[in-house]
């Protein structure tokens, strides 16, 4: 038997998770046959790869050797799905999107009304809700394709192709008391960390990327239009697309802080994120190219 695509799978579950019922768990199989499948392997190899004990199970020193060559081989074996997969689908049924309510919805609302005109029968599905919800819709196929802000580092789970950049401008409402204190409350960035902030963020998730988290008092909500709603009543500031907020800026309904030691705007990539080893299927593939194009 040696080593295959299904016992590489194997190996590296057991490696993963610590036991072979949680492999099993993990891969919809029942622990007595991962088990065997190891024993199996490891008579053919001639040596143990795990020592077993009635509390864990422990990788031998050949299993950590043989691990990074396991690794490559089983990413390699995905790549190869993932093009047969590219080579023999055709249009998606759904399109289904995650996108943020941070950014602006123009060029998407434009490219979707593209493809809806190529493919007229095309089903599509538009979830606006915080990053760390919109991305674990994604992480959990729900839907296909997030439009996101660039996260502090890479996920290997995800491939991303940029599309754009989003301006967040610190607002705040004309009656807070911080803009009524004379001498004035805000002068520099850092003062910001005295006044409460409103964030939109998720209800469930913790919060993934602090680039916008200054306030050491803050108020959440999933809803940027709420968000807001709550920073024009007086209730804190808030980080808010300039897209999104400028003509309550030009109405007077908020105020863009003026800063003495900084320019009052955090530019911020966005992505459109997809499943490493899902391919983009037709009309996923036309909107990020669409998207990329603008």
């Amino acid at each position: 038997m040696n080593f295959s695509s299904d016992n590489i799978e194997l190996f590296l579950a057991v490696l993963d998770r610590g036991s072979f019922s949680a492999a099993a768990r993990a891969l919809g199989r029942v622990p007595s046959a991962v088990s065997m499948a190891i024993g199996n392997l490891e008579a053919e190899l001639g040596f143990t790869l795990f020592e077993r004990t009635h509390r864990e199970t422990r990788p031998t020193a050949m299993a950590q050797a043989l691990e990074p060559h396991a690794r490559m081989i089983a990413n390699q074996l995905g790549q190869l799905q993932v093009h047969a997969l590219e080579l023999s689908q055709g249009l998606e049924s759904t399109l289904s999107i995650s996108v943020v309510p941070d950014i602006d919805h123009t060029r998407l609302l434009a490219a979707i009304r593209t493809i809806s005109e190529r493919h007229p029968l095309l089903d599509v599905e538009v979830l606006t809700t915080p990053q760390e919800d919109a991305l674990q819709l994604l992480h959990d196929g729900r839907v296909s394709l997030c439009l996101a802000f660039a996260g502090l580092a890479v996920d290997a789970r995800q491939r991303f192709q940029n599309i754009g950049m989003e301006s967040l401008v610190a607002c705040i409402g004309p009656q807070h008391p911080a803009l009524q204190q004379r001498p004035r409350q805000i002068v520099y960035l850092e003062d910001l960390a005295n006044v409460r902030q409103i964030l939109v963020a998720s209800r469930d998730l913790p919060l993934s990327d602090t680039r916008a988290l200054i306030g050491k008092a803050h108020w959440r909500t999933d809803s940027l239009a709420m968000a807001i709603e709550m920073v024009e009543a007086g209730l804190g500031w808030g980080d808010f697309p300039l897209s999104r907020v400028a003509p309550l800026l030009d109405a007077g309904r908020l105020v863009r802080l003026d800063f003495s030691n900084t320019r009052n705007e955090l530019q911020l990539p966005v992505h459109a994120f997809w499943r490493q080893h899902q391919p983009l299927q037709k009309a996923a593939q036309e909107l990020v190219r669409l998207l990329g194009a603008q």
